[in-house]
């Protein structure tokens, strides 16, 4: 039986699914839903919108501890992302975003904050955290890690017909290149690359619809032993 406080990570590439998968994963296990990526979009936008180099460490630093971030429940969409008292749920949901969210996640400045945070949010147990290094350097004790992948022309045209429903025309090709050049930026980064952990479950959602994902997930938890789910820190 799983443990009521574990914490379970999933993570993956733009697109593969994570959101959709761990917020019901999460529901069905009664847990909280911790939106990582949501997070690096908002510091992100916050560097972006003060004109920060990442190159000026002591502007980096005023600006970061200056970030106040709040997450919460939004419906059946995606979370309530609140930043310095504003709601950019929706302004950190672009493509563009989502490569400057890329950029500044390989700072350690900007990494060790978020990773603090995100250990912070997650002492109380009862979590699914999704994004890139959950499983491998967040929350590297986690009692279930999974590794959401999906081919890149799968995840571009998910990505484009959700942000066409949110009124956001982009082109397929567009999105295409901008995922390719993350998954390239990720994968190879120096610091917390994109990979999956050694003990990660590896899910390919390319053909497989999210009910039975999240069906799988949990008959791979029901496996496992209580041992808690508390981080190294």
């Amino acid at each position: 039986m799983l443990d009521p406080k574990a914490i379970i990570t999933i993570d993956g590439p733009s697109g593969a699914g994570k959101s959709t998968i761990s917020r019901g994963l999460a529901a069905r296990l009664h847990f909280t839903y911790l939106d990582t990526g949501a997070m690096y979009r908002a510091v992100g936008l916050a560097l972006q919108r003060q004109g920060i180099d990442l190159a000026d460490t002591e502007a980096l630093k005023k600006c970061l501890a200056g970030i106040e971030l709040a997450l919460s429940p939004n419906g059946d969409d995606d979370v309530l992302v609140v930043l310095n008292g504003e709601d950019v749920s929706l302004a950190i949901r672009t493509p563009e975003m989502g490569l400057v969210a890329s950029r500044v996640s390989a700072d350690p400045l900007v990494r060790a904050k978020l990773t603090a945070l995100q250990r912070q949010l997650g002492e109380k147990g009862s979590i699914v955290a999704e994004g890139r290094d959950m499983g491998t350097v967040v929350f590297p004790t986690a009692v279930g890690k999974f590794f959401l992948d999906a081919s890149a022309e799968v995840r571009a045209s998910r990505r484009q017909k959700q942000l066409a429903e949110k009124g956001q025309i982009v082109a397929y090709q567009e999105i295409l290149d901008q995922i390719s050049k993350r998954d390239h930026d990720d994968s190879r980064r120096t610091l917390a690359p994109l990979k999956p952990a050694a003990d990660a479950v590896i899910v390919d959602s390319s053909s497989i619809g999210p009910e039975a994902i999240i069906e799988g997930m949990l008959a791979s938890l029901a496996k496992i032993e209580p041992k808690g789910g508390k981080h190294d820190g």
